[in-house]
């Protein structure tokens, strides 16, 4: 392998792990496509099976076994034993590595990726039946744990409305314990978005259209006829100004979770996890 031991935390060609924010990377190297980091073995193997390509891995050097070993082994057989001995690997002890990051990595692992195209809307929606639609959900950790709860309760896809947050930054693939490389996803473009444009374009789909949100005529999501719907978009605002009102208002159905003792919302990802297990069943 390319082993390269870390002695200057300056080095240029560090700046994607300690230097670079989220929309630098996206468009790092290259315009059209760009690279994201992605952080603990567990989270770059699952990325690794789904195809995303290695270019530069920084470990500490206690974890090469532990944590690294399996990673290694991932890109040989995904990607070739020339693959392997050819990306750059960057060892330091943990206190450099403290230093050059500005903390502690997340079980001692990083490796930045290439990019893959995103399919258009009218594309991804093709085959899909049940499908988040995070709206303008800005949070990395909560679209983390929106994801990671679709993909464990069965629906089938997330879209992410133009100013949500990026399912590939770093705390949001994280926190999602890497399903985000398991079940597909795409963004909406800023026009796609606009107002009740998304509502709309997915009603042209087929799908009947869910907004959680707490209104007078909010049915409770335990609702069968929700249920038997063949094609479903429910849609998930950010924490704290939830929804916009034109696009609730837009929906087919609004929807809040029964609750007690005066409670009147959850956390957005909590919310998403019940309302997609009553939504499945």
């Amino acid at each position: 392998m390319n082993l390269i031991e870390i002695t200057d935390i300056t080095a240029p060609e560090l700046e994607v792990f300690t230097k670079c924010s989220e929309p630098q990377l996206f468009r790092y190297f290259e315009p059209e496509l760009g690279i994201f980091v992605a952080e603990s073995a567990s989270v770059i193997l699952r990325a690794l099976e789904d195809g995303y390509e290695p270019l530069s891995v920084l470990v500490e050097t206690g974890r090469m076994e532990a944590e690294a070993a399996p990673v290694f082994e991932a890109i040989e057989r995904f990607w070739g034993r020339e693959k392997l001995d050819t990306i750059p690997v960057y060892t330091a002890g943990v206190d450099i590595v403290t230093r050059l990051t500005g903390y502690a990595l997340v079980r001692g692992l990083w490796m930045t990726m290439r990019r893959r195209p995103a399919p258009s809307l009218e594309e991804f929606c093709r085959d899909k039946k049940r499908m988040v639609v995070l709206f303008e959900v800005v949070n990395p950790a909560n679209a983390g744990a929106i994801v990671r709860s679709a993909a464990a309760l069965g629906m089938d896809s997330a879209l992410f409305s133009y100013g949500s947050v990026d399912p590939l930054a770093r705390r949001a693939s994280r926190v999602s314990m890497g399903t985000v490389f398991q079940i597909p996803w795409t963004y909406a473009t800023r026009e796609e978005t606009e107002g009740t444009a998304l509502v709309r374009t997915f009603q042209s789909y087929g799908f009947k259209t869910v907004a959680m949100a707490l209104t007078d005529d909010s049915t409770s999501v335990d609702n069968d006829e929700i249920r038997s719907n063949e094609k479903l978009a429910v849609f998930l605002g950010s924490e704290g100004p939830g929804l916009p009102k034109e696009v609730i208002a837009a929906c087919d159905y609004r929807v809040r979770i029964p609750m007690h003792h005066g409670v009147d919302s959850l956390n957005v990802a909590a919310a998403s996890a019940i309302s997609f297990w009553e939504l499945m069943k």
